[in-house]
């Protein structure tokens, strides 16, 4: 005979779970930009906790890993466009790459299943409050570096215009997301309180007040200026030259691609800083330091500007390639990608993965990383903390730029993505670096979504997609560093592991 569940959860086994916990997956990215619906990222990891409850860990691992495959299948498709149609792989190889990343990251959740089995398999408050918080928070930090790290979609991120934003500048995104998955679990606790015929039992109420506090608290830290506005606001021009991914690279197509950047800059007129996006310049910089690179320096002479453009760095002859930002002004210097992208800017494991370099065509494809020590850029007097596309979605690599940097640029390309939802997620997960570190963020890229970010996270102003567009503006320098610059994501990290060894040894302990 099987046994009634109790009131407020699901049968173990039931096979109605099989159905929800994918579906509950793809509707999470929902919660992130541009759909925004952020409630359901606490919403819908309640309901995979529900799910969760009474499972063992082989099944719960299945749960998980259907949640996930909904979740990263839905958020993350764009890679397919991305290899597809600018690439020009073959569909069924771009289908069978997007999937196996996909798959990968499926596993966390999966991974995040088994283990709160594991570690704490009795339904409650300790389950749901204590272990699924830590633990979930736990395997984002280690998706943000295992594998060469791919921390997208981090739950965290869809709080940023959420009082949860609050706590970035404490704890990170990592941190956010701890706090997401808290209210998740406070839902749960709330649910498994209610009486089935409605109306909450002993300590439902308690919950809905404890989520209610965690909120305010968030709001409240949000209120608190963790740095200080250090002299006036620059003013800066964010070139985006709308350059089709598939001229781009054309060398026929160089001398307009040149023109259009150098009409964006003549309509800018003079600046304190001019910021061109990643790769504007689509040809080794040295190769035309005779030439347009010396009639740029000679305008940025002229008219007091500064100048930050991306562009391939190195030589032909040497085969040392690097993905840069040339600094052209008073200061010049470069500032070299370190965090470089697996398949897009290098080859692992050349032998075992030949066959990419073979049926997907993407320039510029093998990149020499730049050092981790290099010295930061400057413009109009003032030190900034550069990153080149897929490096802001690295807190803990853009916060070593900090507190010497007055604001953060990150340049990118994101035609890579089509008009897919990938540039909102980008946009939205370079926001949170803002947030993270009290610094103002002008981002450039090649067709959208170039904007400027305030150092709370909030967009100042954007320009419209997939046209040539030019936006001014102005960002505030700042000083000084929030908890989170100084410290990093490591009190998370032991927060998490001193709660998950706490709960590990409770689980040996009892008969």
């Amino acid at each position: 005979m099987t046994a009634t569940p109790a009131p407020g959860r699901l049968a173990a086994g039931h096979p109605l779970a099989l159905l929800l916990a994918p579906l509950a997956g793809a509707a999470l990215p929902l919660a992130y930009a541009p759909f925004d619906l952020w409630p359901l990222a606490l919403l819908l990891p309640a309901l995979l906790l529900w799910l969760l409850d009474g499972e063992r860990a082989g099944r719960a691992a299945l749960l998980g890993l259907l949640f996930g495959l909904g979740a990263f299948g839905v958020g993350i498709w764009w890679i397919y466009v991305s290899l597809h149609t600018y690439g020009n792989a073959p569909p069924a190889f771009a289908a069978l790459a997007t999937a196996l990343v996909v798959l990968t990251m499926a596993a966390y959740p999966a991974a995040f299943a088994a283990l709160l089995a594991r570690l704490a398999p009795a339904p409650g408050a300790r389950r749901w409050l204590l272990a699924a918080p830590a633990l979930w928070a736990l395997l984002e930090w280690v998706r943000s570096w295992a594998l060469s790290g791919f921390p997208w979609l981090a739950l965290g991120y869809s709080q940023i215009d959420t009082p949860l934003a609050g706590f970035a500048p404490l704890v990170g995104v990592f941190g956010v997301g701890w706090a997401a998955m808290l209210l998740a679990g406070l839902l749960r606790l709330a649910a498994q309180r209610l009486r089935p015929g409605g109306g909450p039992r002993r300590g439902g109420g308690f919950a809905l007040l404890a989520a209610a506090a965690v909120l305010a608290l968030g709001a409240g830290l949000g209120r608190l200026e963790w740095t200080q506005p250090d002299g006036p606001p620059l003013r800066v021009a964010l070139a985006q030259g709308n350059i089709s991914q598939e001229l781009k690279w054309r060398p026929e197509k160089l001398a307009e691609t040149l023109e259009r950047y150098a009409e964006l800059t003549r309509e800018a007129g003079p600046q304190d800083v001019i910021i061109w996006p990643e790769t504007a310049i689509p040809i080794f910089f040295e190769e035309l330091e005779d030439g347009f690179v010396a009639d740029l320096r000679a305008y940025a002479a002229a008219s007091g500007t500064d100048f930050l453009v991306g562009t391939p760095a190195g030589s032909r002859r040497d085969r040392v390639y690097r993905n840069a930002v040339a600094a052209i002004g008073r200061s010049p210097g470069f500032y070299y990608k370190q965090r470089l992208l697996p398949f897009g800017e290098y080859l692992p494991l050349r032998g075992l993965f030949a066959i990419f370099r073979d049926l997907v065509e993407i320039p510029m494809a093998d990149f020499t990383a730049g050092d981790a020590d290099q010295p930061l850029l400057r413009v109009a007097g003032r030190p900034v903390g550069v990153s080149i596309c897929f490096e802001a979605v690295f807190g803990a690599d853009v916060r070593r730029t900090l507190p010497e940097a007055a604001f953060l640029v990150n340049v990118s390309n994101d035609a890579w993505f089509g008009d897919s939802i990938a540039p909102h997620q980008h946009l939205q997960i370079a926001r949170m670096r803002a947030r993270e570190t009290g610094r103002a963020l002008a981002r450039a890229t090649n067709t959208g979504i170039t904007a400027l970010v305030g150092a709370d996270g909030r967009i100042e102003a954007r320009a419209p997609a997939f046209v040539p567009a030019l936006l001014r503006g102005s960002v505030q320098p700042r000083r000084g560093a929030t908890p989170y610059v100084r410290v990093g994501d490591g009190p998370v990290v032991f927060a998490a592991g001193l709660v998950l060894g706490l709960a590990a040894f409770a689980r040996r302990r009892r008969p």
